[in-house]
């Protein structure tokens, strides 16, 4: 039975080979035999390629070197007269990971997106085009990742994962946005924002200011009265942005107590540099009314018309 199989399966085989015209099956000096070779031995591959964002170029007849398989994997002759084998064709599989970044950028090198991606973190721990692309056969619509965006990142990130099931959180699992939307996964930019320690990977938005402005544009100012925590510091030094088990995604679940952060007489602080102001001896903060700063500072991201931000 099994000699029946493999008996039919080179038949097959045979009639896919003399199917080829002669020119593509007859290798060049420089050793490319053209991508319709490959089909011959790689049909499952080949079946889905037509629907491939790299499949243009290999339509548009250009040169065997600038398009089609052997534009990424070398020249297939010696692979061919091989019957195939790893060793005798540029396999990603076995490839180091600065080769496969190498072999990518060859094409994708000239893209803003990924001008950065060889100073990017993502490419200082080893991790490259084919740890979350599949180059032949993608199983989402977009950009030929491996998986489903979220899923993909939560390969490495867990601890991300965790933070958006929180009850406080950006919709990322229920689809309404994804990683890409705050972080370039290609390598950002320098920082603009945090005194130049801001996250990793964070994309920039209007005018090279931080993502979240992007939705929240209400904040983005500018403003006649700045607060500085804001402005300098970034969103993130009062919200978590992924998810919190606090209302509005703040850090502490009390707000004074994120306030009394900065605004604590601690000198060194503030413009005259004797501390931010603290609350003035009116307020008792054992009193409930005065726990909740933004009751009365309404505007806490910035004002055009109170320096306290009360409007």
């Amino acid at each position: 039975m099994i000699r029946e199989v493999l008996a039919r399966v080179g038949f097959i085989r045979f009639l896919l080979l003399a199917a080829i015209p002669l020119a593509a099956q007859s290798p060049s000096a420089s050793g490319y035999t053209g991508s319709e070779v490959c089909r011959t031995c790689h049909p499952a591959v080949w079946l889905n390629f037509p629907k491939n964002p790299h499949f243009p170029p290999l339509a548009a007849a250009q040169p065997a070197e600038s398009a089609g398989c052997e534009s990424c994997h070398g020249p297939g002759k010696a692979h061919v007269e091989a019957r195939g084998g790893k060793a005798t064709i540029v396999a990603f599989s076995v490839l180091p990971p600065e080769k496969i970044l190498d072999n990518c950028l060859r094409c994708h090198g000239q893209k803003l997106s990924r001008a950065n991606i060889r100073r990017s973190q993502h490419t200082q721990s080893d991790v490259v085009c084919t740890n979350c692309h599949s180059i032949h056969r993608s199983p989402v619509p977009k950009y030929l990742l491996a998986r489903v965006q979220r899923d993909l990142c939560y390969t490495c990130h867990a601890n991300v994962r965790a933070q958006f099931n929180m009850p406080v959180k950006h919709r990322v699992n229920e689809g309404v946005m994804q990683c890409s939307d705050c972080h370039n996964p290609h390598g950002a930019f320098a920082p603009t924002w945090r005194m130049a320690a801001r996250p990793r990977l964070v994309d920039q938005g209007l005018a090279n200011e931080q993502p979240c402005l992007v939705c929240h544009s209400d904040k983005r100012g500018p403003f006649v009265f700045e607060h500085a925590s804001v402005r300098v510091d970034g969103c993130e030094s009062c919200h978590a942005p992924h998810g919190s088990m606090n209302a509005r995604l703040l850090k502490r679940p009390v707000v004074f107590t994120l306030c009394l952060e900065c605004h604590n007489g601690a000198p060194g602080f503030g413009r005259s540099g004797n501390g931010v102001p603290t609350q003035s001896p009116s307020h008792n903060m054992a009193d409930p009314r005065y726990q909740n700063c933004t009751t009365c500072h309404v505007r806490i991201h910035g004002s055009n018309a109170d320096s306290r931000f009360l409007r």
